[in-house]
């Protein structure tokens, strides 16, 4: 499986840790905030701002929190600023990365992730030298007891622009147009199964396979760079075999 499936999945099971704690709540928040002001307030219309909310349901954030950061994404409240910034890179073995944080100081968080690729054997790069290996999608798994072909059939129908089986966590992973994402997770609720994860990201097309050792070194990265306040989301064309993540968790 790639490095965003394999990520997705540990960062579900960290996800419910974390908002133990409630330190998910910050991040949650900028999300909610810049998904507001850039596709309006309306979840209906807007998917991004839809599974923000969703997110921030599931680590029960308040409701009239997550009112807030929408009305303040939507500049009908004053509040702290924010901009979105990607950074493209290199890890550890020539893993690709994508890294997407939220800031009000560009200065500060560039800084930051320059120093966390830099200690843990990687680089910051220039704008687009690692982009185009990765492909803009919908992704949802989930578990089912229709056959392939019959899954296949049923998210084609529904809009998908693809259905494969993963054998190894025995889940069906569907790629969507980002647009028909959330449409589509609702329709496959209603007639097939609960969505294990619903997400937009970016999906590697080729992948770097890493042995024990090296997967250490790359969670390790991973882990540094989603511990920082101003990053959102971390994409790398990595991929783990399951009995080595099983062994490391």
């Amino acid at each position: 499986m790639s490095g965003h499936n394999k990520w997705s999945t540990i960062k579900h099971k960290k996800a419910k840790e974390d908002s133990k704690r409630g330190a998910v709540f910050t991040k949650i928040i900028k999300e909610l905030t810049i998904a507001a002001r850039l596709g309006g307030k309306d979840p209906e219309s807007n998917p991004r701002l839809r599974l923000a909310i969703d997110r921030a349901k599931e680590a029960n954030m308040p409701k009239q929190n997550i009112e807030k950061a929408i009305l303040k994404g939507a500049g009908e409240l004053s509040g702290v600023s924010y901009e979105e910034v990607l950074y493209e890179g290199y890890g550890p073995f020539g893993v690709a990365m994508i890294i997407k944080a939220t800031t009000d100081n560009r200065q500060r968080t560039t800084s930051n992730v320059r120093h966390i690729l830099s200690k843990h054997g990687g680089s910051l790069g220039e704008v687009g030298c690692v982009s185009w290996m990765f492909d803009n999608v919908g992704f949802i798994s989930l578990k089912s007891d229709k056959n392939e072909e019959e899954m296949l059939e049923i998210a084609l129908e529904f809009g998908a622009k693809d259905v494969k089986y993963n054998s190894e966590d025995n889940v069906y992973e569907i790629i969507t147009e980002p647009k028909d994402l959330m449409n589509i997770k609702s329709q496959l609720e209603n007639n097939v199964s609960n969505i294990e994860t619903a997400e937009l990201t970016l999906m590697p097309q080729t992948t770097v396979r890493l042995d024990k050792e090296q997967a250490k070194t790359m969670i390790k990265l991973m882990d540094t760079l989603e511990d920082d306040d101003d990053v959102s989301n971390v994409y790398a064309n990595f991929d783990i075999p399951n009995e080595i993540l099983e062994e490391l968790e």
